[in-house]
């Protein structure tokens, strides 16, 4: 059989979310993977869950960096497969070289926010971006809703 070439997307989760953060990336451009192995650890704003290779195959590219905040549905992945009930997500191009992450702010690259954490701190007139003296105790050390909420009780008293 012949390989080709898959792009993958981050799955969309249900009409109420929108985007997913990357928490970690569980493999590497070049590796051969299988089908079912974990290659990432991704979150919604209700819950943390691993993304699994759809295919045995290797790994062209990753398409997103660990802390990036993507839409469902974008791209996430590009592997190269035998696996013709994937046809139809075959990429049309050759694969493109990761994307270079953007440098985040000075302030805001101390913590990173999970999106129900960022939304709850919007929602309450503060901007992520230049907060400070928030404890993060969510999955990878980032803030979490929970976070935000002790810090806005906190606030009040």
């Amino acid at each position: 059989m012949a390989s080709f070439l898959i792009e993958v997307t981050l799955p969309a989760m249900g009409a109420t979310v929108n985007e997913l953060t990357v928490i970690s990336l569980k493999a590497q451009p070049g590796e051969t993977v299988r089908k079912g192995q974990k290659l990432a650890e991704l979150e919604s704003d209700k819950s943390v869950f691993d993304f699994e290779s759809p295919a045995d195959g290797v790994l062209r590219a990753i398409l997103v960096a660990a802390g990036d905040v993507r839409p469902s549905g974008s791209p996430f992945l590009r592997l190269e497969t035998e696996d013709e009930s994937l046809r139809h997500l075959a990429a049309g191009a050759a694969p493109a070289p990761a994307p270079a992450p953007s440098p985040a702010p000075a302030a805001a690259a101390a913590l990173i926010w999970t999106p129900r954490a960022t939304k709850l701190a919007q929602e309450a007139g503060l901007d992520p971006a230049t907060l400070t003296g928030m404890e993060a105790t969510g999955p990878g050390g980032r803030v979490s809703g929970d976070d935000v909420a002790r810090y806005l009780a906190a606030r009040k008293s």
